[in-house]
């Protein structure tokens, strides 16, 4: 795992752990696991579409892949007929391959990635949004900016981005964490267009 990014997220390389990810039913055991904690393969089961022992079995194949790990019970507990199964961090990343093989793998990924996205936002849509406090409803929203930049750009404001939000995904304690705070989730796609924008248009 490398720490070099500022969330401290798992950094995938091996485009055969991408694939591997882009399976909806790993892909959303991983994301529960880390907003969540540890939690046995019943337990996920309930979240993730699968029966237990579908998701036990997904869950050892992200393990080949060192995305999750198994381990004792969270509470010290001594039955050790269960595994507890956690993700070894809070997020993961990863950037494009260049092969052919690796840059269908990504493809996979980031589809998928998506998909879960949008139903994240449908489920608060009518789930959350309708009991939030005030306070929250009125920072709540999303945004659609058209911006005309270069690659190297889009990197510098995605890297921008990161530094400014990576102290609050870092509060770990707290005594880090004011009263009033609360968890939000904010998801960003980057979405470039096929062409270059004509001269002039808005």
């Amino acid at each position: 795992m490398s720490l070099r990014n500022p969330y401290g997220d798992f950094e995938i390389t091996d485009p055969q752990a991408m694939r591997a990810l882009a399976h909806p039913v790993r892909l959303a055991a991983l994301s529960w696991l880390q907003r969540n904690g540890p939690a046995t393969a019943t337990q996920l089961s309930e979240h993730v579409g699968a029966s237990p022992s579908v998701t036990s079995w997904h869950l050892r194949h992200l393990a080949n892949f060192g995305l999750v790990v198994d381990g004792p019970p969270p509470d010290g507990g001594s039955d050790r007929r269960q595994r507890w199964w956690s993700a070894v961090s809070r997020g993961f990343r990863y950037e494009m391959p260049d092969t052919p093989e690796g840059a269908e793998a990504g493809r996979l990924l980031r589809a998928e990635m998506i998909n879960q996205s949008l139903e994240a936002v449908q489920q608060w849509l009518a789930e959350t949004e309708p009991g939030l406090e005030a306070g929250w409803s009125r920072v709540a929203g999303s945004a659609n900016t058209r911006l005309v930049i270069t690659p190297a750009e889009a990197e510098a404001i995605e890297s921008a981005i990161e530094q400014l939000l990576a102290p609050y995904v870092q509060r770990r304690n707290e005594g880090d964490t004011p009263p009033d705070a609360g968890s939000v989730r904010y998801l960003r796609m980057t979405l470039p267009e096929a062409t270059a924008p004509p001269e002039g248009s808005p």
